[in-house]
């Protein structure tokens, strides 16, 4: 979910850019929710002074929040031709979305952005015109690296340019602001043309199905895929949507020239088992995703059989792993053969060891060091490393950390909430504006509701209706539960003297009441709502 600031000028008149505008995807902790967007409240407050958002590249987690919360800023918007393409394609896919203007940056390209200079720098990632940022100011260069590595036989597009960013090095660096993703790894990544000879060995070898899913941002694969499969005597089938656009777009702009047709999904049922290559949505476990409904038996025109492959060409992103086992689980006992970068190498990372990590600190040699990308183990990993690379200053920060890097000395100049908002169906909002902490609650313990009906003089005019949802039936002795919670329900309603049988009073003794008894019988408190009505 990355969004980053830069700001120039005296705080009362500074001039600020956004750098990337991501989204993250919830788990357990936001039953219902679909996105995580960056609460962007400090950019609203400060749009006027907002020169533009530059996109480093077109992951979810670095664009993905353009079309929800643009509207909301409505400044400038830079990105290449590849980037603008996919937000075109992803706005004309959700009703009701605004157009969003972009202007479109080359690989190389220069411009200006209030006092910004700003140049884009190709480095090789897994998703097309991934770009670096040199981000010039009167008070020194600041290279934002986005989503990187160091990969000299890419499969498409062209390594990452060392020569530019050597010449960067030279011009003088007063901070790198880096990604951290892969920090504690020694090494260097593999690069994505072994993975292309691994890919091609698969489907040679294999003599059923064989079915792949991975990201549908990484076109460099999709592109080994269909290589492989055009080899060995297959065809394509493309099954899943974001495939498809994806596909659509790197076909329009020339990216993937020169491969045979992919075929629609309709085709697969046609194809003999040694014929076909399915390219499959949900590497991570979506259970609405192509890869899920297939698992469950639930797609309309793919089915796997004994002996088939299915190869994981992706890495579980943290906190995936169950939904994707689940899948696998289903896979295998139904006999299908399931690979994974565990038992080949059918996927590398698009981000930087520590040996590609030294070379670019080597090249640059900044004043400072910013780790950003990564949980708390890699941003500190990261850390030490730049400190044992000498680097002058690094800035340990966190969500909402503003850092001054220049003219004065490096460190903490202040703290911006930096929150997060949730998309729940049509709505944007906070956790508990959306209800989404209320409905947490509710799946760990259920809900009970009581309606009690009294007259003016506090007299009970019958027993209260009980209604209890997601919550056990019976107790340990096999009584039903609902009749504790009638019983508990009387028993605080007659407690109370008629003269004091307020409204309020009885909805809160009540609502204790209940509680209380469920508690002390399944040893959890339910949420308990009390409808109270005085006639």
């Amino acid at each position: 979910m990355n969004l980053g600031l830069y700001g120039y000028g005296p705080a009362h008149h500074r001039t600020w850019i956004a750098v990337d505008f991501g989204i993250a995807f919830p788990g357990e902790e936001a039953p219902g929710a679909d996105v995580i967007f960056p609460d962007i409240s400090y950019l609203e407050e400060e749009r006027i002074n907002l020169a533009g958002i530059l996109i480093t590249h077109a992951h979810e987690d670095h664009y993905g929040a353009l079309i929800d919360l643009w509207p909301r800023l409505r400044v400038p918007v830079f990105a290449t031709a590849f980037t603008a393409g996919l937000l075109n394609a992803k706005r004309a896919s959700e009703p009701g979305a605004e157009t969003i203007p972009v202007t479109i940056v080359a690989p190389g390209g220069r411009f200006k952005a209030g006092p910004f200079e700003v140049e884009y720098i190709n480095v090789t990632h897994s998703i097309p015109e991934a770009n670096a940022l040199a981000i010039r100011t009167p008070l020194g260069l600041v290279l934002h690296s986005g989503d990187w590595k160091l990969d000299d036989t890419p499969v498409i597009g062209l390594p990452t340019d060392e020569k530019r960013l050597r010449e960067i090095g030279e011009e003088g660096v007063l901070a790198l602001v880096c990604d951290s993703t892969n920090a504690y790894r020694d090494g260097r990544s593999p690069s994505e043309r072994e993975v292309a000879l691994e890919i091609e060995d698969v489907v040679a070898m294999a003599r059923g199905r064989v079915a792949f899913t991975t990201f549908s941002s990484n076109v460099g694969r999709i592109r080994s895929i269909a290589l492989a499969a055009a080899k060995a005597g297959r065809e394509v089938v493309v099954v899943g949507r974001a495939i498809r656009r994806m596909l659509d777009v790197a076909g329009e702009l020339g990216i993937l020239a020169g491969l045979p047709p992919f075929l629609e999904e309709e085709a697969y049922q046609h194809l003999p088992r040694n014929k076909v290559v399915a390219l499959l949505t949900g590497s991570q476990g979506e259970s609405r995703a192509a890869l899920a409904r297939i698992a469950g038996n639930d797609h309309r025109h793919v089915a796997f059989d004994k002996g088939d492959l299915v190869v994981f060409s992706s890495r579980a992103i943290p906190g995936n792993e169950v939904p994707i086992n689940r899948i696998i689980n289903s896979l295998v006992a139904r006999g299908v053969r399931v690979m994974t970068d565990r038992d080949r190498l059918v996927h590398v990372s698009g981000h930087p060891r520590r040996e590609e990590m030294r070379h670019l600190y080597g090249w640059l040699r900044p004043e400072i060091a910013v780790p950003v990308h990564g949980e708390a183990m890699h941003l500190e990993a990261h850390a030490e490393l730049a400190e044992e690379l000498g680097v002058k200053s690094v800035l340990r920060i966190e969500n909402g950390t503003m850092v001054r890097l220049a003219p004065d000395a490096p460190g903490v100049a202040d703290e911006v909430e930096a929150g997060r908002l949730y998309r729940d169906g049509r709505l944007i909002g906070a956790l508990d504006e959306l209800g989404i902490a209320e409905r947490r609650r509710l799946s760990f313990a259920g809900h009970v509701s009581v309606s009690v009906v009294i007259d003016a003089k506090g007299e009970l005019l019958a027993d209260p209706q009980v209604g209890l949802v997601g919550v056990p039936a019976i107790d340990a002795a096999n009584r039903p539960l609902s009749e504790s919670v009638l019983n508990a329900a009387l028993g605080a309603i007659e407690s109370i003297p008629r003269r004091r049988r307020h409204a309020e009073i009885v909805r809160e003794a009540v609502r204790r009441a209940v509680r209380a008894e469920v508690a002390g019988i399944w040893g959890k408190k339910p949420n308990c709502t009390v409808f109270l009505t005085v006639v």
